[in-house]
């Protein structure tokens, strides 16, 4: 069934999915069976959030369950599960102190359960919530509203948990903050210009922070404010006063602050650099040093003291997170430097896997931001974490687990459980080797709820099954038990396939961007068309496509082969991981099928877009080689063997026009809008056959011509 544009958000509006219930299920031996019979109970004097909590709960229970809960409120709550009452008891640590003792961490919660009882105790409210959700999660892989006695304590291994929003940029509904509060996330990020404004125009950020807060997630500034002023010039603090200052003035219960080089440049005086933002360096001067926003400047720590003074002058537990992205490149030795000089009381945020060098086929290629193919973490990582251990600075990383990364530009997420399960291993060797406490999740490709934020909950919290079997819990809860093995197989040959990505920065910028929407440039250069209101748009396109990181054109193509040779593995995986779904989905319950068939629909778009990429690596190899042959007989060839590419690629991206129409997130992501719907595919379309029947009959008639 075709979706209107936008009508993805329609499925982020469902944080409670319906159907869960297997009712062919019975309770086992030690499982209490929660009926209709069983009510919610919480403090008489609960608070607005707890009693959210609450609701949200039998607002699962039926939607998920089919079990109608009626809500109890009671001036004193039992500190047992010796009690008459058939009852889920969801509390705070101070409310159930007995209970509670075991508890030491923020967002911690126990859970006690027997037949006639379940008692969530969290050490605070946030924990009570997360509490809460653990019994959903529990529900949601029995199928059915059974839990197993227990008495259990679990606690979050990383906070916080920051994300961008998947429904829009820097859009906010309070079904997806609900979502992600479900999904373990306890923080999301805002692009911030000014006070109430973002990139995108103006919004209002205390109500966001209200309403953040009410799902139990804080909210952290994103800083798009170019610094203008030396910390050591004549009115600087004045003047963070009336940027920084004045927005935390207005807003100060925002978490803390991300600075990253590029958004939020200042004028360093550190030699080894222009000395001016990016901005203001003059177009038509040459320029043979690296901007301060991309290199790890000497006195980023005085310009760091200085906005330390203006923010917290208004909320004086405000993180001062600083991300060193941008210069990840430099060399070992400066970006060091430059840690083991920060102030003691800021957050140092470093990239997991970027900049990572690896050879393939006897060929180096650079992890480029950002990629799961690699599950790192890379050395730039661990020499900036290892050096902020040592100076005991708080350690946060750019770690991409919200499920999405620039390796494909416009899906949900990387359907690649295996792989992002490497990635959470290597994130738990992190903060036991380096005390690794909060990641960013995302970026501004925003986050999005599935099965692989289910697997990445899981993970980030103490307690946890082993992965297989919650893999297999997983694919049962989604497909059928019979229909498991066939799962896993498929998620085995994805997550081997990104293994055979090779992340370069003209693919991310180009045919990985936005996929079979990419167009085929031969001479004629082109922009693709974008939606006026976007972000970035076309501008984060580029459609000249040309191996950017080699200075000389026979590296080019030897690099271009192996990327081929490896992307051609990608695209057989791929496929086989498709196939070997088509039969679970086939062994699936009909009521079920919906999820399992929109999961195949996104795969079968990802090998249009690998299919796109090998193509446009193909057609640029054959450029080359036309452009050089002098023998005519030799071009006229090579320009048939354009064309015959050129009508390879536009079956290709044919064959995606339905698969973005069945799932209108497909073709979408929060900065550049759409760029490859029906729309999009279409001029791609005409595009190719304006290059087939004018350009190269263009060039083919020159040639006859000489």
């Amino acid at each position: 069934m075709k979706e209107l544009s936008y009508q993805f958000r329609r499925r982020l509006e469902e944080v409670h999915k319906r159907g869960r219930r297997n009712p062919d299920l019975k309770p086992k031996k030690h499982e209490a069976e929660v009926s209709d019979e069983w009510t919610i109970v919480i403090a008489a004097n609960a608070s607005p959030y707890m009693q959210g909590i609450a609701k949200d709960l039998q607002d699962y229970f039926w939607v998920s369950m089919g079990v109608s809960l009626r809500l109890r409120c009671r001036d004193s709550l039992p500190n047992s599960t010796q009690t008459a009452e058939k009852a889920i008891i969801v509390a705070t640590k101070e409310e159930l102190p007995e209970l509670g003792a075991a508890l030491s961490e923020a967002r911690s919660y126990r859970i006690v359960a027997e037949q006639q009882k379940i008692i969530v105790a969290g050490y605070d409210e946030r924990g009570a919530g997360q509490g809460s959700y653990y019994l959903e999660d529990l529900m949601n892989l029995r199928e059915a509203p059974y839990i197993a006695e227990c008495d259990q304590v679990r606690k979050p291994l990383f906070s916080p948990r920051m994300v961008h929003s998947g429904w829009g940029m820097d859009l906010y509904p309070d079904a997806h903050l609900n979502a992600m509060a479900h999904a373990g996330i306890d923080a999301i990020l805002l692009f911030v210009k000014d006070v109430d404004e973002t990139p995108e125009g103006v919004r209002d950020f205390n109500y966001l922070i209200d309403r953040a807060d009410h799902y139990g997630i804080d909210v952290y500034m994103y800083s798009y404010l170019l610094s203008r002023k030396h910390p050591e010039e004549d009115g600087a603090e004045e003047y963070y006063n009336r940027t920084y200052g004045k927005i935390m003035e207005a807003c100060p219960r925002f978490k803390g602050v991300i600075f990253v080089g590029e958004s939020c440049e200042f004028p360093s005086r550190d030699e080894r650099t222009t000395g001016v933002p990016h901005t203001e360096w003059p177009k038509d001067q040459p320029r043979s040093k690296p901007y301060p926003g991309w290199w790890p400047c000497r006195d980023y720590p005085q310009w760091l003291n200085m906005l330390k003074k203006v923010i917290r002058k208004h909320n004086e537990q405000a993180e001062i997170i600083f991300w060193t992205y941008n210069w990840g490149w430099a060399p070992e030795e400066n970006r060091l430097e430059l840690i083991r000089s920060l102030p003691w009381d800021v957050t140092l945020l470093v990239t997991f896997e970027m900049f990572e060098q690896r050879k393939r086929e006897g060929v180096t290629h650079v992890c480029v931001d950002y990629t799961a193919s690699f599950e790192g973490p890379g050395q730039y990582f661990a020499s900036e974490a290892k050096a902020a251990h040592e100076r005991g600075i708080k350690l946060y990383t750019m770690s991409n687990t919200g499920g999405l990364t620039w390796d494909i530009g416009v899906i949900p997420y990387e359907p690649i459980p295996y792989q992002w399960a490497r990635r959470h291993a290597a994130l738990h060797d992190a903060r036991e080797r380096w005390s690794l406490s909060g990641l960013m999740e995302s970026h501004h490709y925003g986050w999005w709820p599935s099965y692989i934020s289910d697997m990445t909950k899981w993970s980030y919290w103490s307690g946890g099954p082993p992965k297989e079997r919650l893999f297999e819990a997983i694919a049962a809860r989604d497909f059928s038990r019979q229909a498991v093995q066939h799962v896993l197989e498929a998620w085995r040959c994805w997550s081997e396939g990104i293994r055979h990505y090779i992340p370069t920065n003209e693919d991310q910028y180009g045919p990985f961007r936005v996929g079979p929407s990419y167009p085929l440039v031969f001479r004629n250069r082109i922009e693709m068309p974008d939606k006026k209101h976007s972000l970035f748009g076309n501008r984060i396109v580029m459609t000249d496509y040309i191996p950017r990181e080699s200075a000389r054109q026979s590296l080019g193509i030897q690099r271009i082969d192996v990327e081929m040779n490896s992307l051609g593995k990608m695209l057989e995986l791929w496929q086989q991981g498709n196939n070997v779904l088509q039969r679970a989905i086939a062994l699936t319950p009909v009521h079920k099928r919906e999820e399992g068939e929109r999961q195949w629909n996104m795969n079968a778009f990802i090998v249009c877009c690998i299919q796109t990429t090998i193509h446009v690596k193909q057609w640029w190899k054959l450029k080359q080689q036309l452009f050089r042959e002098p023998d005519r007989t030799a071009a006229l060839s090579l320009l048939e063997q354009l064309h015959e590419l050129g009508e390879k690629e536009i079956a290709n991206a044919s064959a995606a026009i339905p698969l973005v129409e069945r799932d209108s997130r497909l073709g979408w992501e929060p900065s550049m809008d759409y760029m490859t719907d029906r729309a999009h595919l279409e001029w791609k379309l005409a595009q190719v056959r304006t290059v087939l029947e004018h350009e190269l009959v263009e060039y083919r008639s020159s040639l006859l011509l000489e």
